[in-house]
């Protein structure tokens, strides 16, 4: 049964990069153990979390293992509450985690006491530092690089300059050192960085916040771009502008493919985001979470190794995410099944709408 079940996860992730989700099999495919597994996700700010990523996993689980079941907790940002999550999840014969970080640094105390309990943990979406058994995630530095190279396009297409404010995520997560690590990798040495701020909590009020004393600072007639970790910033960038009186907003960039942010994108508020079909993220997690709850090692489905601050050669699966600008968004978001034209366009923008091809 386990080997049965292992070719099924096997072939998942072989068409992960390929094959939609309405595309994988259905309940009689896999079989399998019956266990417990554990989905501990960071945050309510970010809307993925909840609204796509908990029940694709779900979805992806169900289909994979019938018989196992699936317990969740949200972290709330608050990494002393995630670590409790973590202890009664184990507690309650959790054989599996699946494990997105609320910091990637303070939970490496719960994960080495999930590996003496046997139970194995899947970073997802963040690394996360501790003995974990695999991780799944989209390449980060790629995200930062399509974040940088939109920006320096954005400028060269605008004609206005090269001063760019960096409006970072949050320092407690991993995420955030690897997507400035690549956008720094392709805007060094070609735009100016005026500011550059750490976005505590990933929080559209700290950005606003920030966003704010960089506009005092600077002025906002002098700040040429705006590259901004994630959509959830970039919403808290877009109102410092609005609230400062500026109209013609600077391009600024996102991440996530949030419904917001692709309204944003429309109406001309912002720039790009960059998708990461979370679909695919969280078939990866589910395969790599089931082959290890039937005793399999993650590294029988992963395609790579990364290395974390406190170990190397962590068997990985890592994604491939999509700049997303208005030149694309309906092939992107809407062609490719993440949401309806009726979604984005709310009655204040049928005209820009309409103008992107976004009717019907």
């Amino acid at each position: 049964m386990r080997t049965r079940t292992l070719h099924v996860v096997a072939a998942l992730v072989v068409g992960l990069l390929t094959v939609p989700l309405a595309a994988c099999g259905g309940d009689d495919e896999a079989g399998g153990d019956s266990f417990m597994v554990g989905l501990l996700l960071p945050n309510r700010v970010t809307p993925r979390w909840e609204q796509s990523d908990k029940p694709l996993i779900e979805q992806h689980l169900r289909q994979l293992c019938p018989g196992c079941t699936m317990v969740y907790a949200n972290a709330e940002n608050d990494a002393a509450r995630q670590r409790e999550q973590m202890i009664s999840m184990i507690t309650k014969g959790a054989e599996v985690l699946i494990l997105d970080p609320a910091d990637s640094k303070a939970l490496r105390s719960p994960i080495q006491e999930a590996r003496r309990s046997g139970v194995p943990v899947v970073a997802y979406d963040r690394l996360a530092e501790g003995p974990i058994s695999g991780f799944v995630s989209f390449d980060g530095d790629q995200v930062g690089r399509l974040q940088g190279e939109a920006i320096l396009q954005a400028m060269r297409e605008r004609r206005n300059g090269r001063t760019v404010v960096m409006m970072n995520g949050d320092p407690s997560s991993s995420n955030a050192a690897w997507f400035r690590k690549g956008t720094l990798s392709v805007i060094a040495g070609k735009a100016k960085i005026a500011r550059s701020y750490d976005t505590v909590g990933w929080s559209p009020e700290n950005a606003h916040a920030n966003m704010t004393a960089a506009i005092s600072a600077l002025g906002a007639d002098r700040i040429s771009g705006v590259v901004a970790a994630n959509d959830a910033i970039a919403a808290g960038v877009v109102s410092a502008f609005k609230n400062a009186g500026v109209r013609k907003l600077p391009p600024i960039t996102g991440q996530d493919a949030d419904l917001e942010a692709a309204r944003r994108i429309v109406a001309g508020e912002q720039y790009m985001t960059v998708y990461k079909p979370f679909e695919k993220e969280a078939a990866a997690a589910a395969a790599m979470a089931v082959a290890l709850g039937n005793g399999d090692g993650a590294g029988e489905v992963s395609t790579t190794t990364t290395d974390s601050p406190t170990h190397q050669d962590i068997p990985s699966i890592l994604l491939t995410p999509r700049a997303v600008t208005a030149a694309n968004l309906k092939q992107t978001l809407v062609d490719g099944g993440l949401y309806t034209t009726q979604q984005i366009c709310t009655p204040r923008l049928r005209s820009a709408c309409a103008a992107l091809g976004l009717t019907g």
